[in-house]
This record gives structure tokens, sequence and C-alpha cells, in this order.
């Protein structure tokens, strides 16, 4: 090669290089998309992409719609991010997931949370699920029969129970029938209550209490974790021990809680993300099931009602929120 050719060559070369530098990074849109309203969560995702690299407002941006228990609104919300051409979706709950899934069958969808996700048809299996659905499986139904032994290891000799759950969420009414079958088994009555609004859960518990239910199962999902606040202080009116899903119940004054922790779902979701931004097939990442889970009593709450939680129980808790 000519000494002048070989001198237009590394110009070349040079001039490709700063074309390439000056090229901006691209911006990734997530979309967010929950069937309730619960923000907290949210943060830890949020938290965990930007230790993963992803500022926003540098190289990611993020398209929230947030239902606030009013279901009817998921599947327009769906169509909204997929107008606004996000890369990927991320739900919290399974009314989302479908509701992204029947607007989407190629935007990789991640599931924060969620349950029996083969048996409604959002992945053919958890180890390989198939299509554009994966991430974690909160194992909400899976966990029912563990509550109930809670329960009665907490007020042995228990013999009538209420659960109250929304009767239009997907979810609770497979967490029903699980609680159903083993509590017949047990030999335990259950009166259920199946609410439909936040009148509905408050008309609920003061029957409960008028039926003298000896303890409470709350079935979480957006409905009934908005009303968490009220269920606390309607529960603490009529003495009725709770058992719940998230600590949040917990926290908001119910009596004991057992469900895998949910901030680290949403963490766990957010590396979901990074590998399939990276270029993971989300039909070939096998959906999680949680690690960590919690179990949380409220012994202030316990005082107020007058519950004596077992020493069994108590050495056994994660976290435990003083009666001082």
């Amino acid at each position: 090669m000519k000494r002048r050719d070989a001198l237009w060559a590394i110009l070349g070369i040079g001039a490709l290089a700063h074309t390439a530098r000056a090229q901006p990074a691209k911006t990734w849109v997530i979309g967010l998309l929950d069937a309730g309203e619960r923000e907290e969560w949210w943060t830890a995702f949020r938290q965990q992409l930007r230790t993963l690299g992803y500022v926003e407002g540098r190289n990611v941006t993020f398209e929230a719609r947030y239902a606030g228990a009013k279901q009817d609104l998921l599947p327009s919300m769906a169509d909204e991010l997929i107008r606004r051409k996000v890369d990927i979706i991320v739900t919290s709950g399974n009314v989302a997931t479908i509701a992204a899934k029947h607007a989407t069958d190629t935007i990789p969808i991640v599931m924060a949370t969620g349950a029996d996700q083969v048996s409604l048809g959002l992945a053919k299996s958890l180890s390989r699920p198939g299509e554009n659905v994966t991430g974690l499986t909160s194992l909400q139904s899976d966990l029912t029969a563990k509550r109930f032994a809670l329960v009665r290891e907490m007020f042995p000799g228990i013999s009538r129970m209420a659960v109250l759950w929304h009767r239009d969420n997907v979810s609770s009414a497979l967490s029903i029938r699980d609680l159903l079958s083993v509590a017949e088994s047990a030999k335990v009555a259950v009166q259920n209550f199946p609410a439909k609004d936040a009148d509905g859960v408050a008309e609920a518990l003061r029957i409960a209490a008028r039926e003298r239910a000896q303890a409470v199962v709350v079935v979480h999902s957006p409905l009934i974790y908005r009303e968490r606040r009220k269920i606390a202080e309607l529960a603490l009116k009529y003495k009725l021990p709770t058992m719940n899903g998230p600590s949040e119940y917990v926290d908001a004054g119910g009596l004991v809680s057992y469900a895998p922790s949910y901030s680290d779902l949403f963490r766990r979701a957010a590396i979901y993300v990074d590998r399939i931004l990276k270029g993971a097939n989300p039909g070939d990442l096998p959906i999680e099931q949680p690690t960590k889970f919690e179990l949380v009593l409220n012994q202030k709450t316990a005082k107020a009602i007058g519950a004596a939680i077992p020493a069994s129980v108590l050495l056994r808790a994660d976290r435990v929120i003083s009666a001082l």
C-alpha cells in the first residue's frame, strides 16, 4: 500500500471511531404495569436497576401505569404501553400480566409477582416458559397450607375461621380453593367473604366478628392491599386475629404475616430486565421461585386483642414489632 493510501486509511478508521463514540447510547424504555399501586416495591426495582447501571434520564426511562386496584383499567394501560414503544414490560400481579400478554406476544414481559402462571396459560412451564413472559412467582396459592398451619399453631383448637378476599382477583380464587381444601381436611369451618370493594371488606369483617370467627385469613390482592390499614383497624376493633401475606399488612397493624419478601422479588425482577436487555430470550429464562420468606409478628396488636403468641412461633419470627 502506498504511503498516501495508508494515511487515508488511518484517517478513515479514526473518523469511524470518532463517529461511533459520538453516537448517543440507547435509552431503554421500560413499562411498569401494576394492578395496584405499590410504589415501595417499585422503588426497590428501580434501585436495583440503578445498581446494574441503568440511570433514569441517562440510559433508561420509565412508563409507569398503576391501576390502583381498578382491574378494568389494565387492558387499556397495557395497550398504551405498546403505543409508547416500550422495550420491555414489568408487571405486578397476574391480572396485570394477563393484560400485558393479551396486548403483545413479542415485547418481553417480566413478572415481578404472580402465581400459578402455568395453569393460567402465561407459561408452558416454570423451567422453560417458552414465549415472551418470564420472571418470578410469588407462590401465593402454594403458601395457603403453610399459613393455615401457622394459624392452627398459634390458636390450638381453632374450629372456625373467616377468609377475606377480592372476588374479582384470579389468584385469590386459587388461594380460596386451596384453603377450603386444607380446612375441610382439618375439620375447620371457613366463613367465606369474597368482597367486591372497600365497603365489602368492611362489611365482611363486621359479619365475621358477629359470627364469632376465631381468626381471619386475609388473601393478598391489589384491592385488599390498598385497604390493609382499614382491615387492621377493624380487626383491632373486633378483636380478630389476622393472618396476612406481605409484611406490610403487619406494619399496618395486622397480627401476623408469612410471605416472600416482595421487595426482594422486585429487585430480582430488575436482574431479569438486565439480562433480557442484554440479549437473553425471555422464553428461555426459567421462572424463579422465592428464596427469602418472612414471618413477621405484631406484639402490639397481639396485646391489644388479647392474643398470646406461642413461644414456638415467636422464636421462628424474622421480625417482631414490639408491644412497647
